[in-house]
């Protein structure tokens, strides 16, 4: 079997892995009663019933130091901009995944499918870490994990460092999000729980799906998407299907089947369900202690969407030159695993982790529409199955050498995997005309103008090998430097293989046969039926990114005023993308990409206290970003998430970054704050993304851009004790969190700038990019806000939840003259409704989760408009959802 995975679906048309050196996870000692005296005497913490909750958070090569025993707020403490989503905050936003989690982060909006945006900048400037250690990515248009692969109930942790220090990656733009499993317990524990939900526009409503195989349910497939044995044996053979020495007829028969073309009508798609588990306990073994923690989960979710697509090429786009009705179900199953174990010995500990997701989506779509709004109509059916996989496996040890010294080592190896056979894509075509015999039915004759048939199959595998070691040592109680490497080696291999069934002189009267009929091995030799290789030229290729680098950083306290957090970078990174043989005999090409570069990476940040609850923060760094891998590879690649054709430009370059920010904070009560920041980048080169004459999406480096903004949080408390004699509000506190972003950005280009775009006429920056536009994915408006009632004593929580973003560009159009105006997304304002309740059933504490999602019924709305004159670029109603959950706590 060439694919080691396997499945698909759609509708029709009626530890804490306490990594490197950061130990916040570690037990607190109490300080020294008179210590405690004093801070018991200041007024914030005479608000305090109870110490904060200890959030475990796992870092590269830095260690933040929580003074006192009653204050354990990270964001305080750290001497860098953060913010941290404890497993509490989690909790409370009801969310599923982290990515809908991190949403709620001040200056963060979570893009697409599970990608987060940090301060307004795309995806690719923003970082994500498990425990402190790089991640590879299943994803073909992507070398960032989509974070809502990471269910909630395997992360202890999220936080958010936006301010650059050198123990990270130097790929460093918005900000880095670092993710914390769960560690070895303090308590033993056993939870396990589950869920059922829908939503308005899916559960119970007409939908769409095909048969696929009888394990499809699990989101693993069986050998019915193994490859034909004549599909087999010519992909082994290295030919060339125009080669004339591939019987094409033999290896054409058996692709299409009833299994997966033919789409189903569900006249009732049935609830999503989900189920999880997790436990741990800690063992003494002699003077040392062993922890074990294991979870897992499974979920089914079904999602319909009934989708407005549309595009023009005119520069007003007062012209429509496509108009399709589409709707299309998916199915998506996720499984996912757990398993750590530490061992504590002394002052010194040793963390494995492992972690285990699989992500299938089966798809099936149905689309009605037309060209130049002709009188033909043309109806597209496509099936499809994207399977994903992420294996993770990280081990850490932290060694306290002496009382002065420490030394923590890492490495990690990483694969993750995707996917997708038999990507199967038809078209019919009704002419509507009366002199036409069969104009009044939909024909297929593979001949690309009255219809046509086409198969991808596409398989992408990525590893990644990351290690690092960094040693601290502290000069005095208050001073202490870190010194540090890390190493990390990602090799991709993607390939894609389009064919194209092709006839000459098929018969209306046999085009009009179910597609499975059609492409019948009698029907393919009797009319001869061939198959034909859409690219031939670039079908595989392999990338590689080596990058070794070496810090050093000093972290001071100056008196009890002034701390100092600051180092120095060196990063060298090989970089490549190089097309794989996969002929005999090879085509010419120049697709290739070879950046050899090295850095130094500065970063500083100067934090005062003004106060015991006030600070001001002042932090300024080079950072860089480099191009992704799809965006280097020239080989056309279709989204059927946003309905977009890519193709990558071998000749992009890196982009490099000025940061700075000036920060204060107020923290005014333990758990509550104040905080306003302003920030400001420089980028040259940034990589854009612009859209060609033939609707292909690519990319290129602009001159530059610059960005600027500020924020705002809050985060308060109100007891409600007082608010009457009832007993409901006697333990009861009012919650309140709301924050704000403001961000502003504009490409920065002149009538005599240069890029470079592979396989262009033109060098001209000003035919791909307009001075003054916006960044692409970048929000002037950001904002989030949390209200609810929860009680101290037990769980008994009510939130509302409502975000905002203000339209941003997703995509450049077309760059003629004058130029298209750029495709807009609407995101709008969405409030959201959790609610959850410790009860008891039989004895046994449970706890009872109900949400309600999307009570705004705000749609996804992506659109060009100039003047009066609008195109619906993509646009569906998600719908409004419920779930109602209920766990067991043993």
């Amino acid at each position: 079997m060439s694919y080691s995975f396997r499945r698909a679906s759609l509708l029709l048309f009626t530890t804490a892995l306490v990594a490197p050196n950061m130990a916040l996870a570690q037990t607190v000692e109490p300080p020294p009663a008179e210590t405690q005296q004093e801070a018991v005497a200041e007024p914030a913490a005479a608000e305090v019933t109870q110490p904060e909750e200890e959030t475990e958070v796992s870092v590269p090569g830095g260690e933040i130091v929580v003074r006192g025993y009653l204050d354990r707020n990270i964001a305080k403490s750290s001497p860098q901009v953060v913010s941290v989503l404890s497993s509490a905050d989690i909790a409370r936003t009801g969310e599923g995944n982290i990515a809908g989690a991190l949403g709620r982060v001040t200056g963060l909006s979570v893009v697409g499918n599970g990608y987060v945006y940090v301060r307004g900048l795309g995806d690719r400037y923003s970082l994500a870490l498990l425990n402190g250690s790089p991640l590879p990515s299943p994803e073909p248009l992507k070398r960032v994990v989509p974070l809502d692969l990471f269910p909630t109930g395997v992360i202890a942790s999220s936080l958010v460092q936006k301010s650059y220090s050198v123990n990270y990656p130097g790929e460093f733009g918005g900000g880095v999000i670092n993710l914390t499993t769960k560690a070895t317990p303090r308590d033993p524990f056993f939870t396990i729980g589950g869920s059922i939900s829908g939503d308005s526009e899916t559960t119970g409503r007409l939908g769409y799906t095909y048969y696929g195989s009888s394990s499809d349910w699990s989101g693993y497939t069986n050998a019915n998407r193994d490859f034909t044995p004549a599909l087999q044996s010519f992909l082994a053979s290295g030919e060339r299907l125009s080669s004339n020495k591939v019987n094409v007829q033999d290896v054409a028969k058996g692709i299409v089947t009833g299994r997966n073309a033919i789409l189903q009508r569900d006249t009732k798609l049935p609830a999503n369900a989900s189920l999880s588990f997790s436990g741990g306990k800690t063992f003494d073994v002699g003077a040392s202690q062993l922890g074990i923690i294991a979870g897992g989960g499974y979920s089914n979710k079904w999602s319909t969407r009934d989708t407005i697509q549309q595009r023009s090429s005119s520069a007003d786009v007062s012209t429509v030159e496509s108009d399709f009705h589409q709707v299309g179900t998916d199915q998506r199953i996720v499984a996912n695993g757990l398993l750590g174990l530490g061992f504590e010995f002394g002052e010194n500990k040793l963390r494995w982790t492992n972690l285990y997701i699989h992500d299938t989506i089966k798809q099936g779509r149905l689309s009605l529409g037309n060209f130049d709004k002709s009188s033909a109509d043309v109806m597209r059916q496509k099936t499809a199955w994207y399977e994903r996989q992420l294996l993770d496996t990280q081990l850490v040890g932290e060694f306290k050498v002496t009382p002065d010294l420490r030394v923590d080592v890492r490495g990690a190896y990483a694969k993750s995997q995707r996917d997708a056979p038999y990507e199967l894509s038809t078209e019919y075509v009704r002419t509507n005309a009366a002199a036409d015999p069969t104009g009044k039915y939909f024909v297929n004759v593979l001949n690309r103008n009255r219809g046509d048939a086409r198969v991808i199959f596409s398989k992408l595998t990525e590893e990644l090998f990351s290690g690092g070691v960094d040693v601290t040592y502290k000069l005095t109680p208050d001073i202490g430097i870190t010194i540090g490497n890390a190493f990390s080696d990602t090799d991709r291999i993607s390939s894609r293989r389009e064919f194209f069934f092709d006839a000459n002189g098929l018969p209306a009267g046999v085009g009009m046969l179910r597609t499975d009929l059609l492409l019948q091995p009698q029907i393919i030799d009797l009319y001869k039926i061939s198959l034909f290789e859409g690219d031939e030229g670039n079908p595989a290729f392999e990338a590689k990114l080596r990058t070794w680098a070496g810090y050093g950083k000093i972290n001071a306290q100056i008196g009890d005023m002034f701390n100092i957090d600051a180092g120095v970078r060196w990063e060298k990174a090989e970089q490549s993308v190089v097309p794989i043989q996969v002929f005999k005999v090879p085509g010419a090409s120049g697709a290739a990409t070879d950046l050899s570069r090295q850095y130094w990476l500065p970063a500083a940040t100067v934090t005062v206290d003004l106060t015991d609850q006030m600070k001001a923060r002042f932090s300024g760094s080079k950072t860089i970003a480099r191009p992704q891998f799809r965006e280097l590879i020239n080989q056309p690649y279709f989204d059927p998430d946003t309905n977009r054709a890519y193709r990558g430009n071998p000749l992009l370059v890196d982009s490099h970054l000025y940061n700075g920010e000036a920060r204060f904070e107020y923290y005014f009560a333990p758990e509550q704050r104040f905080s306003f920041s302003a920030f400001y980048k420089k980028i040259k080169n940034p990589i854009e993304a612009f859209v060609t004459n033939d609707f292909t999406t690519s990319f290129a480096n602009a001159p530059e851009a610059s960005l600027y903004g500020a924020e705002i949080d809050v985060q308060k408390y109100v007891d409600l004790s007082n608010l009457s004699s009832s007993d409901f509000f006697a333990t009861r506190r009012l919650v309140l969190v709301a924050n704000y972003t403001y961000t502003k950005s504009k490409l920065k280009v002149q009538a005599s700038d240069k890029t470079s775009f592979f396989g262009a006429f033109s060098t001209k920056a000003t035919d791909y990019f307009q001075n003054g536009a916006p960044l692409t994915g970048q929000s002037d408006h950001i904002v989030n806000f949390q209200a609810g009632i929860e009680d101290t004593d037990k769980l008994s929580q009510l939130t509302f939840l409502l975000t905002y973003s203000s339209d941003r560009v997703t995509s450049r159009g077309i760059n003629g003259t004058p130029p298209q105006p750029d495709v807009v997304e609407r995101p709008g304002f969405r409030l959201d409704l959790v609610g959850r309740q410790g009860i008891k059933i039989a004895g046994q504490q449970a706890d009872l989760k109900v949400e309600l999602r999307n009570l705004t019924r705000t749609k996804y709305n992506e659109f060009q408009q100039s003047g009066s004159n609008r195109i619906i670029y993509n646009q569906y109603d998600p719908g409004m959802s419920a779930s109602i959950g209920l766990s067991f706590n043993f």
